[in-house]
């Protein structure tokens, strides 16, 4: 499948047309009812022991909410190096089933927990039901790669994502509902959990083949070795290990947030049960509508500038929700639901949780996309395992820091302050270890606001393997430009005074530009610039340059110079010319009357058109030939 980067030219169904597709819609079904059948069990667990501890001897409420999802992740700790290479070893569809079956197994043990109120019975069950999660964990995330194409990972992965929260929705509404039918409770939740597993074994005997690929893996029963070796592998490419980390802090702040919310609603709400539902629901819808809008925002492309974005939105609400939680009301009673949605003051509470849910969805769904296609294919579940190690470990992570801080006298309000700003530390630590991330937000940001982008055969650029990229230089941000729109990380060519300033200077250095100078200025960096491009094509980067050696001032293209005869002289890359047109007369290039960018009014944003044309082989990728491909790319003849 190709995909064409406009959107307003491509053919290409939504990504909602992937339900009715086998490939995908069994599996969706599968794991939306797992997760569904999780979160009925969780909550309805949770919910007695909250609000009828008494029926449960020995159950401390206050300990329990933090111990039952500790209780939960345990499994992703101990088993899911092993459930790593059993996803690359076997056929995924076989070990959805087998899954599945397992599923009715545990949620029978919890049907008689609730029956016989036995707590013993439910954290058996908990902790089967983690196992059952980590055993498809990685089967989940590395089947969407086998099945999708690159185009199609951001639109399956939001609706995976999307899928997920709508399935904690409907299982906290089934959950608490069930959990408060009186007598009755306990035999309704034991009823809906063995009848969802039932339902979900059914669904996954639809889901096609999956073959495994490595069918000849010889597997290592030693989970701490296994598990070392695995975070051995994720770590041998740095921004796939730091985005594992990145979306395992994402589970750390929304475990921290789902296991505070009873907790929440009754001592600091002074609410029922029913607005935990009201609570966790607008939870749910956020990061659902933030997981399907990515593939939107992004365009279908893996659009890693939406991860800052969305760590900037999760701080900003997670503080401003600590401030609403001291503007309420005190109540003598526990509220209903009407009269909690009575109180103006109550729904600035739901907006901060609905807006740090929904910049979360634009935080992970990037992240995992990033990962699956970075990841090589034979490794992939393994780095899925090791994602869900180190997802386990953060929220574990979570119910330690929770309970502690509750100890110590810290309120639920307090605990979500102090994760709003852990979450900026975080946030500047890996932005700092991997650059990219913040210049493609900051270009995203410049796209987004100030122009409309006009996209032509970008899916030329190579999404794998050695190219040459050769561009006009018509603006200050032409290299923002083109990697807001390229595919894969670029390795810049760009003048060496740039990088006397230092911010722009430590950004662009931490990206792997290149500085180059005029022989006449220095020779000896420009003989240095040829051979780090050469040793990036070697190792099967892409390299673009602009071949003028400046910006224009006059917006016409200067004359194409001789430095890319030299970078393929020591390399024979393929080389791919572009063209940019609309930012000459932007505030932003070197036009004496420049003009400052309208923002965000769609009708009077400045449009650009980045234009891509077919590749050239290296012996005919001469100056001249060059510059008149990308002369005719912008629409003018020599």
């Amino acid at each position: 499948m190709t995909y064409n980067a406009s959107r307003e030219h491509r053919d290409e169904p939504s990504q909602f047309a992937l339900l009715r597709e086998r490939r995908f819609a069994p599996f969706f079904w599968t794991q939306f009812l797992g997760a569904l059948n999780d979160n009925a069990f969780k909550i309805g667990f949770t919910s007695l022991v909250t609000y009828e501890a008494s029926s449960f001897a020995g159950v401390d409420a206050k300990t329990a909410a933090f111990v039952i999802p500790a209780l939960f992740v345990l499994p992703f700790v101990l088993f899911s190096a092993t459930s790593g290479q059993i996803a690359d070893r076997f056929d995924k569809a076989a070990l959805t089933r087998f899954v599945k079956s397992f599923e009715i197994v545990a949620m029978l043990i919890g049907g008689a927990g609730f029956m016989l109120h036995s707590a013993a019975l439910l954290y058996l069950c908990t902790f089967l039901m983690g196992l059952h999660s980590t055993l498809f964990g990685p089967v989940k995330y590395a089947y969407l790669p086998q099945h999708l194409a690159d185009a199609e990972l951001v639109g399956g992965n939001g609706l995976v994502e999307m899928g997920t929260f709508v399935a904690i929705l409907a299982g906290t509404l089934a959950g608490g509902a069930a959990a408060a039918a009186g007598a009755q409770g306990a035999m309704l939740l034991a009823a809906l959990c063995v009848t969802l597993a039932i339902v979900g074994r059914f669904v996954s005997s639809r889901v096609p083949m999956s073959p495994a690929p490595q069918p000849d893996l010889r597997i290592n029963w030693n989970p701490l070795d296994e598990t070392w070796r695995n975070l051995k592998i994720a770590r041998e490419d740095r921004a796939v290990f730091l985005s594992l980390l990145g979306i395992s802090w994402l589970w750390f702040v929304g475990a921290t947030f789902l296991s505070s919310f009873f907790g929440f609603a009754k001592e600091v709400l002074s609410a029922n049960p029913d607005v935990v539902t009201v609570l966790l629901a607008t939870f749910s819808a956020g990061i659902g509508l933030g997981s399907l809008l990515c593939e939107r925002l992004s365009r279908g492309r893996i659009e890693i500038g939406l991860v800052p974005l969305g760590s900037i939105g999760m701080s900003v609400f997670a503080i401003d929700l600590f401030f609403a939680s001291h503007a309420l009301p005190t109540h003598s009673h526990l509220q209903s639901v009407s009269e909690f949605m009575g109180a103006f003051t109550h729904w600035r509470v739901l907006a901060d949780l609905f807006l740090l849910a929904m910049f979360g969805g634009f935080y992970s769904v990037p992240l995992y996309a990033l990962i699956q296609s970075r990841s090589k294919a034979t490794h992939r579940a393994r780095i899925i395992a090791a994602n869900n190690i180190l997802n386990a470990l953060f929220m574990i992570a979570s119910a330690l820091m929770g309970v502690a801080l509750g100890a110590a006298g810290v309120g639920i309000p307090g605990i979500f302050l102090i994760t709003g700003l852990l979450n900026i530390v975080i946030a500047v630590y890996i932005y700092s270890l991997v650059p990219e991330f913040m210049l493609r937000f900051i270009a995203w940001v410049l796209v987004h606001t100030f122009y409309r982008v006009n996209r032509i055969d970008t899916q030329r650029i190579p999404q794998e393997g050695a190219a040459v990229l050769v561009c006009n230089h018509v603006s200050f941000i032409d290299a923002i430009v083109i990697m807001a729109e390229s595919p894969r990380p670029i390795r810049f060519v760009m003048d060496h005074r740039i990088f006397r300033s230092r911010l722009v200077g430590w950004l662009f250095r931490h990206v792997k530009a290149i500085p180059v100078a005029p022989a006449h200025e220095d020779a000896a960096l420009l003989e240095q610039a040829y051979t780090r491009c050469a040793q990036a094509l070697e190792q099967g980067e892409l390299v673009c340059i602009f071949p003028e050696g400046k910006i224009t001032r006059n917006g016409e293209i200067n004359t194409f110079r001789h430095g890319v005869m030299e970078i393929l002289r020591r390399v024979p890359a393929p080389v791919v010319p572009m063209a940019l047109q609309g930012l000459w007369g932007s505030v932003f290039s070197r036009d004496e009357q420049a003009r400052t960018p309208r923002p965000l009014r769609r009708r009077a944003m400045s449009r650009l058109t980045l234009s891509v044309g077919e590749p050239l082989a290296a012996a005919d990728a001469t100056p001249q030939r060059l510059q008149e491909i990308v002369h005719a790319l912008r629409g003018v003849q020599l």
